[in-house]
């Protein structure tokens, strides 16, 4: 399985962190040693002094396909839940001041801590669904998925112009604005709608 990501896709975060606004999904890898599931606790790693938190809805694709389009889309995911994009923030710009890709900010070991996922059924509106990260009990990031720029059958037909999607891959669909450091010692809560789907801590 892979993870596959997308950036910038809420606009009040794209101006947050001063990036444009991209015309096209932008989209990188996080590799399968970063996730972290059944609500490990992420260990802070040593190589890094400012770790971010990047909560997002996540797709679980259930079919193989490529070159899919829009109106078929959802026939190529089945589950919905909430990850953690965890972002080494030195690191990234550090690799962006020099025009280099920024692979180990995002791709790190425990990087990508996932939920469970839902069955889209629980859903009534699929471009309605509010979600939220609390740390240490402080609502930190809201988001719903009528925010985004590129709406989650689009994301993958965009993605499967160029690569194949494969049964068991999992979609980062973006992070909405208030992304900020995490410390050692912190607990973070994700939510679905009203269903706690991530609670785990920082060590």
């Amino acid at each position: 399985m892979k993870i596959l990501a997308i950036g910038r896709n809420y606009v009040e975060h794209i101006a947050e962190l001063k990036n444009e606004v991209p015309d096209e999904p932008v989209i990188f890898f996080k590799p399968d040693t970063a996730i972290l599931r059944h609500n490990e606790p992420f260990y802070y790693p040593e190589y890094t002094n400012d770790v971010h938190h990047e909560a997002e809805l996540i797709l679980r694709v259930c079919r193989e396909g490529k070159n899919i389009d829009t109106k078929f889309a959802q026939k190529y995911y089945d589950g919905i839940g909430l990850g953690i994009d965890f972002t080494a923030r030195d690191l990234q710009a550090k690799a962006k001041a020099k025009g280099l890709p920024w692979t180990l900010a995002k791709g790190f070991n425990g990087s990508a801590p996932v939920s469970e996922f839902l069955p889209l059924n629980q859903f009534p509106d699929l471009q309605d669904i509010n979600f939220r990260l609390d740390v240490n009990g402080e609502t930190k990031q809201q988001g719903n998925s009528k925010m985004m720029l590129h709406p989650f059958d689009a994301i993958i037909a965009y993605i499967s112009r160029f690569i194949t999607l494969k049964t068991g891959d999992i979609i980062f669909t973006g992070t909405p604005a208030g992304v900020g450091p995490v410390k050692i010692g912190d607990r973070l809560e994700g939510y679905v709608e009203d269903k706690k789907l991530l609670d785990f801590e920082v060590k």
